[in-house]
């Protein structure tokens, strides 16, 4: 994923372009998170969708939320830290 870009590039999934703005905002809460947030809330009930979505809350400090969206989409949390989890959904995409 290109990060020098200004908007993700043609081509990415929606789930991939959340992602994409997940790390472009520097995986912290603020504009990038909230174009991440609206993708994933697009979706609701779509597994790939749940599973950014529970990142998202992940890096937003609400742990329990979070666990409610990756229990929707049938996950658990990939790693120690949301950039493991990131790491392994942007994988994961890739090979579906």
């Amino acid at each position: 994923m290109d990060l020098e870009r200004d908007e993700p590039e043609a081509g990415l999934t929606p789930p991939e372009q959340a992602l994409w703005w997940v790390a472009k905002g520097g995986f912290a809460v603020g504009p990038a998170w909230e174009r991440a947030h609206e993708i994933a809330q697009a979706s609701e009930g779509v597994a790939a969708y749940d599973r950014v979505h529970a990142l998202l809350h992940w890096i937003e400090g609400d742990r329990s939320n979070s666990d409610y969206w990756y229990r929707r989409a049938g996950k658990a949390r990939a790693g120690a830290d949301p950039r493991a989890d990131w790491e392994a959904q942007v994988a994961d995409l890739q090979r579906a």
